[in-house]
């Protein structure tokens, strides 16, 4: 009876723990359900105008569709640091202000469709660092800043579906270093930028499908290098010319429900990889056999009016003998109608004599036959220079590539966009446009251009981009943009420029983003350079140039915010030049020969560097008092590929999330002792391996025991010995950890909150007038 009366208390005890448990502890918002084992709160349709601040810290997903939100502010999710799932559809959010996520270092999946966002601003993602999906489809995104998603390293997935972008400008994915499928659907792009998916190296699949593109963007696809699925269906393309599907992984293309009246057999003869090609619903009448697609499985042109006569015998033989399937089914002759094209023998394709075929083509097109169905509006006719193609809806003209020697002229009056790309005009004179006062978006790459007379733009009054890429300039005249007093966003890279072109900059006051990649400027001297000559200049872009030397102060300006001085010929960092780029927010000198870093290298712009790249430099050894100054702001820090056996303290980076020490051969002793306490105590993932001495090379400086036979190994001389983090409270369950590749923020503490550096507030972002959402078909 002793043993019995014992385990009946036992169950008793037991019953009394399990209902005082944390599983029914936990706090609950009125107005919302939770469910305490699983961590989730739902609090979907309550018109709750803010995030509930009773929500339990330990919370993993949260659901608040169906609200009123409108804003979300900085800090929005502080006390909910653990959240893996956020669910935000529905909730009128209008705008994200810089730091509404900056604790969520967990989150894996957030959810914004069916919102109000406008604009995508630089910072509205900070914080993300583990975020492996972003909807933000259906919502009214006309705009992407520079930089807005630079934060998300891991993100796999981004639906920009259903918005109202017109043009993606270059570089406006950079970060997503591990994207997988980006869609785009159902916006109205007409326009994309040479270098827009610039970076991607990991993208895999793209949607461009129900857009407004009127050509195949072969040199912006060129840049997607393992691509192997491409939707542009349901465009309004007409032709496709030799080599314009550059892909070479690509396995599936969708160009289904366009208006393609012709293909070249060259189209996508750089496209070797091909097994599916879908042409249906286009007003296709024969097509030849694609040279280039090797692999290629299955061809449909299903919708087609295909004419099954001999000029189709060359694809039916090609078909048979690849193997390839043929979907679709003759439009006629009539003995051949409807005969599906996989079922006609190349023998029955046969031509009859000249005046047959052209009566029984006559009599389709008079009526005498039945009809075709309709398959596109016919374009209005209207005034076009010879060998252009001219848009009067869609606001846009295009000469690319017709071996046009001079600018042609008469283009519609409203035209917007204006393609001239790929001709052979070497020199622009004065006044080169006459009546283009209307046009948004020029381009003019790979047109051999030398040569440019001031005044050569002169009445673009609306000009907001301007591409001369690839070109053949060594200087430009300081009046070369003078009358296009709204030149914005400025394009010359690709071309033999020997010094910065501050003179001819003077009249561009609005200009933000200047593109010099890929030129030979040796020397930046101050005169001029910035202040007087660009003095709201936000973005400098000058990759890939000669750059050795560069004067004191030669960026003196209070708005520039990105410098990209990488893949130079810099042998220090460049200290005396940045002593007035008080803004410089990010900074990227990788692929330098910067083998030393001496004492307060970035103290000129410590209070607003944010992200600073350093990458195969050859650099051997960082002063200790080399990041003096640099603290709490800095969010991203790479060194990778470097010969570093040491590091600097680490510790005042406060506020780093993202930071790259791979490919150093760290020497494992006891001087390294600080950067192991520190990587131990904060929470980020940091991958560094041992190079020394060699019987610890390749192993990570986190597993190795050498440290502990190092004096004071538990606290560093005059300080007080590292509070290890807190864990959460033991009467909650404990939140999953989650594993991520690379290296990425996490909280580990339960209450810990951001650090928040000072920061100017950088100036808004001038809107052309052709990106708004009363007139999206202008770039």
């Amino acid at each position: 009876m002793r043993l019995s009366s014992v385990l009946s208390a036992a169950a008793g005890l037991l019953v009394v723990l399990l209902y005082v448990s944390p599983v029914e502890t936990g706090k609950c918002p009125r107005v919302c359900s939770c469910d305490n084992s699983k961590l989730t709160v739902a609090c979907m349709g309550k018109n709750l105008t803010e995030v509930p601040p009773t929500v339990d810290e330990i919370t993993v997903k949260l659901d608040l569709r169906n609200n009123d939100l409108q804003v979300l502010p900085r800090g929005a999710f502080l006390h909910t640091p653990y959240l893996t799932h956020l669910n935000l559809q529905r909730c009128n959010i209008m705008k994200v202000k810089e730091g509404a996520f900056r604790t969520l270092g967990r989150l894996v999946s957030l959810n914004l469709a069916y919102n109000n966002i406008e604009i995508l601003y630089q910072e509205s993602f900070d914080g993300l660092s583990s975020l492996k999906e972003l909807h933000l489809d259906h919502n009214r995104v006309e705009e992407i800043q520079p930089g807005a998603f630079t934060q998300l390293g891991f993100l796999n997935m981004l639906a920009l579906t259903h918005n109202q972008l017109v043009y993606i400008p270059n570089m406006a994915f950079q970060g997503l270093q591990n994207i997988k499928w980006l869609r785009l659907s159902h916006n109205s792009l007409n326009n994309l930028a040479t270098e827009a998916f610039a970076g991607l190296f990991t993208l895999n699949r793209l949607s461009l499908d129900h857009n407004e593109l009127q050509f195949f963007p072969t040199q912006t696809m060129t840049r997607l290098p393992e691509v192997t699925r491409l939707d542009m269906s349901y465009n309004p393309m007409t032709y496709l010319g030799e080599e314009s599907v550059s892909m070479a992984k690509l396995t599936h293309l969708y160009l289904d429900h366009m208006s393609l009246q012709d293909l070249s057999d060259m189209a996508l003869s750089q496209a070797p990889l091909l097994s599916y090609l879908d042409l249906s619903h286009n007003q296709l009448r024969y097509l030849e056999p694609l040279s280039g697609p090797k692999e290629l499985a299955s061809l449909n042109l299903t919708g087609n009016r295909i004419y099954c006569n001999c000029y189709m015998r060359p694809l039916r033989e090609w078909s048979r003998r690849g193997g390839v399937k043929l979907l679709g089914a003759c439009a006629g002759p009539a003995h051949l109608s409807d005969e599906p094209l996989q079922a006609v023998a190349p023998l029955e394709l046969r031509c009859r004599s000249r005046e047959e075929t052209l009566k029984e083509e006559f009599e389709e097109q008079d009526g005498s036959r039945e009809p075709a169905p309709p398959t596109a509006k016919p374009k209005k006719k209207v005034k076009c220079p010879d060998n252009c193609d001219c848009d009067v809806e869609a606001q846009h003209a295009t000469c690319e590539g017709r071996g046009h020697t001079k600018v042609p002229r008469g283009f519609p009056p409203k035209t917007q966009l204006l393609d001239l790309r790929s001709n052979h005009f070497h020199y622009l004179p004065a006044s080169s446009f006459p009546g283009a006062d209307q046009v948004v978006s020029l381009h003019l790459e790979f047109c051999k251009i030398h040569e440019i007379e001031g005044g050569a733009f002169r009445g673009m009054k609306k000009l907001f981009y301007l591409y001369l890429s690839d070109n053949d300039l060594t200087s430009l005249d300081p009046a070369a943009f003078a009358g296009a007093p709204d030149l914005t966003y400025l394009h010359l890279e690709g071309n033999r420029l020997a010094q910065f072109p501050g003179s001819a900059l003077a009249p561009l006051p609005g200009l933000f983003a200047l593109h010099l990649e890929r030129n030979v400027i040796s020397k930046l001297e101050p005169t001029g350079l910035l202040s007087s000559a660009a003095p709201k200049l936000r973005g400098l872009y000058l990759t890939n140039n000669t750059v050795t030397a560069i004067a004191k102060g030669a960026f003196n300006s209070a708005y520039l915010d990105t410098l990209h001085l990488d893949s130079n010929q810099l042998t220090e960092v460049p200290t005396d030049a940045l002593t007035e780029a008080s803004s410089l927010e990010e900074l990227n000198l990788s692929r330098n020969s910067i083998r030393w870093v001496g004492p307060k290298a970035f103290q000129p712009v410590s209070q607003s560097l944010r992200r600073l790249y350093m990458d195969e430099t050859g650099m051997e050894k960082m002063s200790r008092d080399s990041l003096a100054g640099v603290g709490a702001g800095l969010k991203t820090l790479t060194v990778g590929g470097n010969q570093l056996e040491q590091l600097p303290d680490l510790s005042p980076l406060t506020g780093l999330e993202v930071i790259d020490l791979r490919g150093n051969p760290l020497l494992c002793d006891c001087p390294l002792l600080p950067l192991r306490r520190w990587m131990e105590n904060v929470s980020l993932e940091v991958t560094a391996t041992c190079g020394h001495p060699p019987e610890l090379r390749g192993q990570s400086v986190r597993d190795v025991h050498v440290f502990k036979s190092c004096p004071d190994s538990s606290s560093p001389p005059g300080e007080k010995p590292a509070t290890p983090p807190k864990a959460p409270k033991t009467n909650k369950p404990k939140p999953p950890v989650l594993k991520a590749s690379g290296v990425q923020a996490r909280p580990v503490k339960a209450k810990a909150k951001p650090s928040k550096p000072t920061k100017t507030k950088p100036q808004k972002k001038p809107k052309a007038p052709a990106v708004t959402k009363q007139n999206k078909k202008t770039m």
